[in-house]
């Protein structure tokens, strides 16, 4: 059986159509497998951007917590600092309270002293212009 010429260009434009469409079908499954490996490229990118903030939030952390360790030696020498000074003012305190109790025994008995002084001169005095 021949095949006719124009049978012939009826086949081949069958067989055109045929190749464009498998080519679109090609062309649309390549364009969606391009946009699945991009996804999969962000979520690898961002799985490694995940990654890292938590390596650096965790170094952040270990910085934090030396930071606080030595804040708190800090304070605690500065609250030794304090007892040590708080020792030395009631120190200071009990040997001034020393001094002035001394202090006061000595102007009480000078004030008795002069007191009988005064006394002694006015009896003298009396006394004097009594017999003189």
């Amino acid at each position: 059986m021949p095949v006719s010429l124009k049978n012939k260009k009826q086949l081949r434009n069958i067989v055109r159509e045929i190749i464009k469409e498998e080519l679109k079908l090609d062309e649309k499954l390549r364009e969606k497998l391009n946009i699945l490996e991009r996804i999969t490229r962000v979520e690898e990118e961002l799985k490694l951007l995940r990654q890292e903030m938590n390596a650096r939030f965790e170094a952040v952390n270990k910085r934090f917590e030396a930071l606080q360790r030595e804040m708190s030696a800090r304070f605690e020498a500065v609250d030794k600092r304090f007892e040590v000074m708080d020792k030395r003012f009631e120190a200071l305190q009990r040997e001034m309270n020393a001094r002035f109790e001394g202090v006061d025994k000595r102007f009480s008995m000078l004030t008795w002293f002069m007191g009988a002084g005064f006394s002694l001169l006015a009896l003298l005095i009396a006394l004097l212009k009594l017999f003189g």
